[in-house]
């Protein structure tokens, strides 16, 4: 690895002593903890999934990184706050990247630089990204070692804005941009990412919505034949053709509604009611009713769970529709329907802290396989949380702080002729806490 020995940065004294620094530690790294990436990927095989569902048309006597070797490398580099491409011509001869790739890291080959990086992102088809959606999908079931008896599928987009010639970049009239509108698909209960597509900037129609999630469902119920399933999603994923669909593949679904005057009408004498109770001086007052509706596109009438409830002296209606008739609306809006507000943390990790919004390719096809680039990220380290911190505190913490707190360890790396040593601060806090991940990785 090439130092830098020509910079020196002064500090104030101490104790009348000079404080000068430069980057010439040696073999050193400010990722060591990504070895345990290292040991998650080894245990689940998400980068060999996305690997045989490429097509390698480049010239094999020409080739100096395989497929394997630049997925590994791009998404350990993402999983470590480093989503952009350019970052690799630096991070290319880092010890513990260069390991964590099953490279020797200091006499072992370079990894690649972020030409040969960019040209991965833009050879891949659109056959290769049906492929590779489909590997994130068996991902998903091969997460669970017995069938479960019930899954929550959680649904929602949201926006990423792009800036430039991006295609299929459209203007959206409620961000105020031209973006796009990728769906994201997780399991609720666990937060495991089963899919996330890139669309183009507008919302979803409902042929397009039941499209993506036949496609799931078929190979879900393939999988777990005797399997519950639940789909909730915002108020504009209640389309007919979802709600076609769910009862095609008796599924249970809980979906936002949007208000029309027919809804509004009916539950007006509720709101009335809520509204009279309120002027009492009584404590916030949120009364629910059930009622049949059917829109003038839907085959049947359907259950609608409304809640009436004011604030700050405005009416705030709430409309839910749903096939599931044996629970109580209280119930079903409360503790069902509320609890996918957790889809937003799960986008959160996804979009903000690994960066999945990083979408500056010209080609639509190049930006998909970064976001699952990007997804790939998001099961090792969810994994790593799930698996790795079972038992702690931790398993409730976001990408960021495990990025900040467990993968940024700084590490001397010494390579002998038998064994290759990581050297970790005597000093780092979290020590104990690496030790159970580990413990907890080989055991699980």
């Amino acid at each position: 690895m090439e130092q830098d020995k020509q910079t020196v940065m002064k500090f104030a004294s101490i104790m009348g002593k000079k404080v000068e620094a430069n980057f010439d530690g040696g073999v050193t790294s400010s990722d060591g903890g990504v070895m345990l990436l290292r040991k998650v990927e080894s245990r689940i095989g998400i980068v060999d999934r996305i690997v045989g569902a490429l097509c390698d048309g480049r010239h094999q006597s020409y080739i100096a990184h395989s497929y394997r070797d630049l997925i590994r490398q791009r998404v350990f580099q993402i999983a470590c706050g480093y989503e952009d491409a350019n970052d690799s011509n630096t991070l290319r001869c880092d010890p513990a990247l260069k390991a964590a790739c099953e490279r020797l890291p200091i006499t072992g080959q370079d990894l690649a630089s972020q030409p040969t990086l960019s040209r991965l992102e833009n050879s891949v088809s659109r056959r290769d990204l049906y492929r590779v959606g489909e590997a994130l999908v068996e991902a998903f079931i091969a997460s669970y070692e017995k069938p479960p008896k019930k899954i929550v599928l959680d649904i929602d987009d949201t926006d990423d804005p792009t800036h430039g010639g991006q295609q299929l970049s459209l203007f959206h009239g409620y961000f105020d941009t031209y973006c796009y509108m990728p769906v994201h698909l997780y399991e609720g209960h666990s937060g495991k990412l089963i899919t996330a597509l890139l669309r183009p900037g507008r919302r979803m129609d409902g042929r397009t919505m039941a499209a993506i999630l036949k496609r799931v469902l078929d190979r879900v119920q393939e999988a777990w034949p005797k399997v519950r399933i639940l789909l909730r999603g915002d108020g504009h994923f209640s389309a007919p053709e979802v709600h076609e669909l769910c009862e095609e593949y008796r599924i249970d679904f809980l979906l936002g509604q949007m208000v029309n005057k027919k809804l509004k009408a009916l539950g007006q004498p509720l709101m009335d009611e809520v509204a009279a109770q309120t002027q009492t001086g009584e404590a916030p007052v949120r009364l629910f009713t059930a009622f049949d509706y059917q829109a003038k596109s839907w085959k049947r009438p359907l259950r609608i769970i409304y809640k009436a409830e004011m604030t700050h002296d405005k009416a705030n209606p709430r409309f839910v529709v749903t096939n599931i008739r044996n629970r109580t609306p209280r119930f079903l809006y409360e503790k069902v329907y509320c609890a996918r507000g957790r889809t937003e943390g799960f986008i959160k990790n996804h979009k903000t802290y690994l960066h999945s919004d990083r979408t500056s390719c010209h080609r639509f096809s190049a930006n998909q396989f970064r976001v699952f680039l990007h997804s790939a990220a998001y099961v090792l380290l969810h994994t790593l949380k799930a698996s790795g911190m079972k038992g702690t505190t931790w398993v409730k913490a976001n990408f960021d702080t495990i990025q900040l707190r467990i993968l940024k360890i700084g590490a001397r790396v010494r390579e002998q002729t038998t064994v290759i040593r990581f050297h970790f601060p005597t000093s780092y806090p979290d020590k104990d806490l690496v030790r159970d991940i580990i413990y907890n990785l080989d055991t699980a």
